[in-house]
């Protein structure tokens, strides 16, 4: 799931830009003190028909001082039905509205409001062909979603809340928050109420089936909400859930909520909010995903939910969630080295010099680049801070930082003193130069010389950093293979722009490798990259050419597709084959149909594939396989996906015989980022065959030849 890990964040980043631009004296005090927390006791009634809301809310206030801004949806029309107070209209932003609630004496007061909440769906373009839906808040038919940026509740900046809340809707629905409670979908009445300091108070409701399982050794119960009954879909993400549960609480402490559920959302969206997650009807029925994006929204109850991320140093929360759940299940599979060059390409097809910021001002994905920083640049720093302090004691880290800081916003700094704390070492550097500094390491092996002594061999050689910003702090494994059959790692510390190694061996060295299995952060070397479809969804620019001579349904429905993925970036050109005698040379390509005409350029020549056109077969070069490997189209129901470089710049090539299967190509391909050839088979496109194109000889990677080994003169004594 490559959405936002906690869907009230974007809401609350909003929130905060408005309050800055509109109300700057809400904007709470930068010092590092626990928040005031808040006690609501609310009654709400919901009508999805009509899009109403009538809520009472009791608040409970600290004594600390007399006078509050309140945030509200515009048009809710509060009024102080109990208490000693007065309440007063400020100003308007946006869909927001704000109050000064003035306390006469200490105590609870009471408010009483009701209007329509009902925005519309609104599109966030990320990359070519990739998108998101978000909502402002919405009561509606299809579904009820609410948190702190819908202004559904008196909401006061930079403040935690508890609650009690009490919902009543119309018989049928349920409603789900965090914390504990029940609902009866018969009556149409739930109750929900945490004491935990809570960062936002959310509110999600329709028509659900609920599903729920407990185990021995979790405390928690796992639940599941469909919109329609699915027993063995429920089972399935009921077993995962008390899986996963056990898996972090035993990694990292234990789980901070009553339950863990899983709400089937009536858009598809990825949101993950303290103790349950918000999922889309498509998503949460791909079969990958209970491997994949739903241990990272569990996850977040540790990271997000539980310790809360002090935005204004960063938000570490995505990359160490990315890192301990997407990432680390990845390695526990055997499939780490791959994880890893993954993140690096990511970073190598989405960021763009200019775009690039610090760790340090990641605040919220709003596009792949973005992404490519929090979420993939900030796993590869946690990965490098556990390979510097060694697995017990990053993994003690992670406890003592969950520890510390339970229920309370967390930066950058309180996760130094918690790794500085168990390993005893000043991580300043470390850091400084990963968190606070922009850009990634690029790398250059020259000069490596091998010679013979009386006690064996020495290899040596220089690494120098290229890139134009100040040399990195970095640990480098090197590889060096052996003629004995045998290898050996060394590592080669570099904080200048330019570290000299010299290496003694017992055996004649073969073949030398700066940082082979991609543990450091850094700029991937000529070789490193093959291509893949992410080098054209990550391009600012390019061209799709239509086939011409394909029939109606066919071009129409590439028209379609084409027009889907440029939307919102106007640099991407669509236009038809024939306007063009070459393909041009300064742009990424997607070419589309077996007929267009642009078809033979691109399979001319390849190293990677060949095609036969007439026959529709195609042989792929594999990287577990020594030659190619025919594979047979069927060419009624198969789509082909391939790419190349062509005179340096990435080229694919994606054909289909139904027009059908392009509206499910359309939406899947944005997604397979990370792969070189794909095939999928009939109209819903399920795939059937994924890979990446071999790597070549890695530019940091130096192979000896016999003749090049030289002997060393023995000194007389």
């Amino acid at each position: 799931m490559h959405q936002t890990g906690s869907a009230g964040v974007w809401a609350l980043v909003v929130l905060a830009a408005l309050l800055w631009l509109d109300s700057p004296r809400l904007l709470a005090d930068p010092a590092h003190s626990a928040p005031p927390l808040i006690r609501h006791q609310l009654e709400v009634r919901l009508d999805p028909e009509s899009g109403r809301i009538e809520v009472r809310d009791q608040m409970r206030l600290p004594e600390s001082k007399s006078q509050w801004s309140l945030i509200l949806h515009t048009g809710l029309e509060p009024r102080l039905i109990d208490g000693e107070a007065t309440l007063t209209h400020v100003s308007a932003f946006g869909h927001l509205a704000e109050y000064r609630l003035h306390l006469k004496t200490p105590g609870a007061v009471t408010l009483a409001y009701g209007g329509r909440i009902r925005h519309d769906l609104e599109r966030i373009d990320e990359s070519l062909g990739r998108a998101r839906q978000w909502s402002r808040g919405t009561i509606a038919p299809a579904g009820v979603f609410l948190d702190g940026g819908s202004g559904w509740y008196p909401r006061i900046p930079d403040s935690h809340q508890s609650f009690s809340l009490d919902v009543r809707l119309p018989e049928g629905w349920s409603a789900i928050t965090q914390g504990t409670g029940t609902t009866d979908p018969a009556t149409g009445q739930s109750h929900w109420s945490e004491s935990q300091p809570q960062d936002d108070i959310y509110l999600i409701a329709g028509r659900f089936h609920a599903y729920h399982q407990r185990t021995a050794g979790v405390q928690a119960e796992a639940q599941v909400y469909l919109r329609e009954p699915d027993t063995a879909l429920a089972k399935r993400y009921l077993d995962a859930t008390l899986d996963y549960l056990a898996l972090y609480s035993d990694l990292i402490g234990p789980y901070p909520f009553a339950k863990f559920a899983l709400v089937e959302n009536f858009w598809e969206s990825g949101y993950g909010m303290p103790s349950f997650t918000l999922l889309g009807p498509r998503v949460i029925r791909l079969p990958f995903i209970l491997q994949t994006s739903y241990p990272h929204e569990i996850l977040h109850n540790w990271w997000g939910n539980g310790v809360y991320v002090d935005y204004e140093s960063g938000n570490w929360s995505e990359g160490l969630t990315n890192y301990l759940a997407d990432y680390w299940l990845m390695e526990r599979a055997g499939r780490g080295v791959e994880g890893r060059r993954d993140m690096l390409k990511s970073f190598a097809d989405y960021v763009r010099r200019g775009r690039d910021f610090p760790l340090a001002e990641f605040v919220q994905r709003h596009g792949a680049d973005s992404q490519a920083i929090g979420y993939n640049k900030g796993a590869m720093v946690f990965h490098m801070l556990r390979r510097e302090l060694g697995d017990e004691t990053f993994i003690q880290g992670l406890r003592r930082f969950y520890a510390d800081n339970r229920f309370r916003a967390a930066g950058y700094a309180d996760l130094r003193r918690a790794f500085e704390r168990v390993s005893g070492r000043n991580l300043g550097a470390f850091f400084a130069a990963w968190v606070e500094r922009a850009g990634a390491p690029h790398l250059a092996l020259e000069d490596v010389e091998t010679r013979s002594t009386p006690e064996g061999y020495r290899i040596s050689g220089r690494i120098r950093q290229t890139q134009p910003e100040p040399p990195f702090p970095l640990s480098l494994p090197v590889a060096i293979d052996l003629d004995s059959g045998q290898s050996v790692i060394e590592r080669i510390v570099s904080r200048e722009r330019e570290t000299r190694f010299d290496i003694a061996l017992r055996s004649a060295p073969v073949r030398l490798r700066i940082d082979p299995d991609f543990e450091v952060f850094r700029a991937l070397a000529p070789g490193e990259l093959p291509v893949t479809l992410s080098n054209l969804f990550g391009a600012d620019q390019g061209l799709i050419l239509i086939p011409a001579d394909a029939p109606d349904a066919l071009r129409s429905g590439y028209r379609r597709l084409a027009e889907t993925w440029r939307a919102g970036h106007p640099d991407w050109r669509v236009a038809e084959d024939r306007e063009f005698d070459h393909l041009p040379d300064d742009r990424p390509i997607w070419l589309l149909g077996w007929e267009n005409r642009h078809l033979a350029t691109f399979a001319r020549d390849a190293a990677e594939f060949s095609l036969t056109l007439d026959i529709q077969r195609l042989a792929l070069s594999q990287a577990s396989e020594p030659s190619f490997v025919n594979t047979d189209l069927a060419p009624e129901t198969d789509s082909a996906v391939l790419t190349r470089r062509i005179e340096d710049r990435p080229v694919a090539w994606l054909a289909t015989r139904d027009p059908g299967a392009l509206p499910a190509l359309a939406r899947k391909l944005p997604h397979y980022g990370q792969y070189s050839y794909l095939i999928f088979n009939g109209p819903e496109a399920i795939n059937r065959l994924k890979g990446q194109w071999p790597s070549g000889d890695s530019a940091l990677s130096h192979r000896r030849s016999p003749s090049t080994v030289r002997a060393v003169p023995v000194q007389p004594r």
